[in-house]
């Protein structure tokens, strides 16, 4: 990650997750209303393939920590020295997140595991990314520090977040809370990428500025104001798309309905016309 890539590789990743819970979730809280809760296996289909792609992208990013030209190459220690532990700490967070994927597939796939280890694996994820990101930044620039440290109220508000999933199972509150914070992780993970390591040959920004703290943190809170806007959006259009959906079907069981009726009444005519 001590590069733009590095940091927009993991962004990416948390910024596609998090839309695609935008949407998924919407949809399934208003199916579920709309069914009386009436389980649909199309939903447990969409939660093996969310499973295994949860368990592709960590893979992805461990390789790429691990064997990138300067990358340790799977050696931890060599000639009497640490090698790339920066790079090790990276692949030990993608390690946790492959491993809650993991444990989602077996949940649908495998063994029926008890209700809840699916997201107690998945906080021990987020807590492991939180402990990691806490001690990565030791003895850097202050506007290094401050940009990670902010991370970290994302980071751990996700995973308090899941915890309480484990407990208040397919409470809608929380998954929404949890897809807003995801989506901060990814846009946050880009920003950082900007900040630290400017793109295009943009002027790097100075470390030592108080000036580029108080913006920075004022971004936090703008990057989160648009990750609830974008769960707003999709929660809205999910509910406009599902109503549109039931008029359209409920329309069209009432046309067949009056036209049995309509048949019915003209059978009767027949009949009656028969008789005399």
């Amino acid at each position: 990650m001590a590069n733009f890539k590095g940091h927009a590789l993991p962004g990416s990743f948390f910024l596609i997750i998090g839309l695609w819970w935008s949407i998924k979730y919407p949809l399934k809280y208003f199916h579920k209303t709309g069914n009386k809760g009436q389980r649909n296996y199309q939903y447990q289909r969409l939660e093996i393939i969310e499973a295994a792609i949860r368990t592709l992208f960590p893979v992805i990013g461990i390789l790429g920590e691990q064997f990138v030209p300067d990358g340790p190459h799977l050696h931890l220690y060599h000639e009497d020295q640490w090698v790339k532990l920066m790079n090790w700490q990276h692949c030990t967070m993608y390690l946790f997140f492959a491993a809650s994927g993991v444990i989602d597939l077996l949940t649908f796939l495998v063994i029926p595991v008890p209700l809840g280890v699916d997201r107690f694996f998945m906080a021990v994820a987020g807590f492991t990314e939180g402990l990691l990101f806490y001690y990565h930044v030791q003895n850097r620039p202050l506007l290094d520090q401050h940009i990670h440290s902010l991370l970290l109220y994302a980071v751990f508000g996700g995973t308090f977040c899941v915890f309480l999933e484990v407990i208040l199972r397919d409470n809608i509150v929380l998954e929404l809370f949890r897809t807003s914070v995801v989506i901060l992780q990814g846009t946050w993970f880009w920003q950082i990428g900007f900040v630290l390591f400017p793109p295009f040959g943009t002027p790097e920004w100075d470390q030592k500025d108080h000036a580029n703290i108080m913006f920075i943190t004022m971004c936090f809170c703008w990057h989160y104001l648009a990750a609830l806007c974008i769960v707003v959006t999709n929660y809205s259009l999910a509910y406009c798309l599902l109503t549109r959906l039931k008029r359209t079907k409920d329309g069209e069981i009432n046309g067949i309905q009056n036209l049995k009726r309509d048949h019915t009444y003209q059978m009767a005519l027949l009949n009656g016309s028969d008789e005399e």
